[in-house]
């Protein structure tokens, strides 16, 4: 029988509690101090976006008072009026307001894939070397002059355009959209009296606003898909992900606020494109629905081309027609920052 030493068991907290405690930490105070340099880029930065906003209600404002005179005269007829004869006293936007809204969005149906496919081109297929001049040709493009895209299209584009409008109206006119009241059939058929010809549509006009509008959106979209999370995709990768599995699980749901934002921002620039709609199209007052026809008028247009030799009758009736699109483009842009918001606060990017 061994002898065994039993050693009292001490309670470390004593019969009256612990013997030391932590002093209670509270959190501290972060104090910003902000430098003059800081102080000065502020306020300049606010009393530009100040700026911005009494500009943009000034011309809301200016606008609105103008079209008093004409919305007295002519009340919701204006707005539903196709035909534009001031000479007898006939005047109305419906026919503009429904070319405006066509030509946009048949060029944001051209730019949404093209624009979608090189920002994402530029940020994950190309190599180093290839991406800086990749995007130096894409904001050249930004810089060029409507008037030069106009010009482009009106003399090298749609002599080729109109013989694919054609065919497209032949096989494919039983689709009200690409239907052109002509005979398809007839032999010399861009020659045809009597029939409209495929120039001067609102498709062509869509050719020069989608030109216009592509640099804007690619922009957009590639700073925005520049920006996701690095970490993610290469995990992807890692997992053994295609690289468009990575874009479409990584890429695409991260950039969902810069597409929705530079689509939005494309089409509040299409709906006011003027020069090169001007140069393009063949002016006519009419509802319908053959974006093939030859054709169309917008409310830019319109302004750009009945402006000068105006009277002050006509002259309010123009500025009236501008107010309208001064509210489609600033409605656009509103329903634009509320997706993109939104979309901010709900994303999720899952592998």
């Amino acid at each position: 029988m061994s002898d065994t030493t039993v050693l009292p068991v001490v309670d470390p907290e004593g019969p009256h509690g612990p013997a030391s405690s932590e002093p209670e930490q509270t959190p501290r105070r972060i104090v910003a101090r902000q430098t003059p340099q800081d102080v000065v880029f502020v306020q300049a930065v606010r009393a530009v976006a100040y700026l911005v906003l009494v500009i943009t209600g000034a011309i809301g404002v200016f606008l609105g008072l103008q079209s008093i005179p004409t919305l007295r005269t002519y009340g919701l007829d204006f707005f539903t009026e196709t035909r534009w004869l001031p000479s007898q006293d006939v005047i109305g936007i419906a026919a503009v307001v429904v070319g405006t809204i066509q030509v946009a969005l048949i060029a944001l149906l051209f730019a949404f894939p093209l624009s979608l496919l090189t920002a994402l081109f530029i940020t994950d297929w190309a190599p180093a070397w290839l991406r800086p001049i990749l995007i130096r040709l894409v904001d050249l493009m930004a810089a060029v002059p409507g008037i030069v895209f106009g010009l482009w299209v009106l003399f090298t584009v749609q002599p080729h355009a109109t013989h694919i409008a054609h065919w497209f109206s032949k096989y494919l006119g039983w689709i009200p959209v690409f239907h052109v009241r002509t005979d398809v059939d007839y032999p010399i058929w861009s020659q045809a009296q009597g029939y409209p010809s495929y120039a001067g549509s609102a498709a062509m006009a869509a050719i020069a606003v989608t030109m216009m509008i592509f640099p804007m959106a690619t922009s957009v979209m590639r700073e925005v898909f520049s920006e996701a999370p690095q970490g993610e995709k290469e995990a992807a990768i890692a997992l053994g992900a295609t690289r468009w599995a990575m874009v479409r699980q990584v890429v695409l749901p991260f950039g969902k606020a810069g597409i929705i934002g530079g689509t939005m921002l494309a089409l509040g620039r299409a709906l006011g494109e003027t020069i090169s709609v001007v140069l393009v199209i063949s002016q006519a007052f009419e509802i319908k629905p053959y974006v093939l026809e030859s054709g169309t008028a917008t409310i830019s247009s319109l302004i750009a081309s009945g402006f000068k030799e105006a009277s002050p009758s006509q002259l309010s009736a123009l500025l009236t027609a501008g107010f309208v699109l001064f509210c489609m483009t600033l409605l656009v842009n509103s329903i634009a920052a509320r997706i993109v918001a939104r979309s901010r606060g709900s994303d999720v990017t899952e592998l």
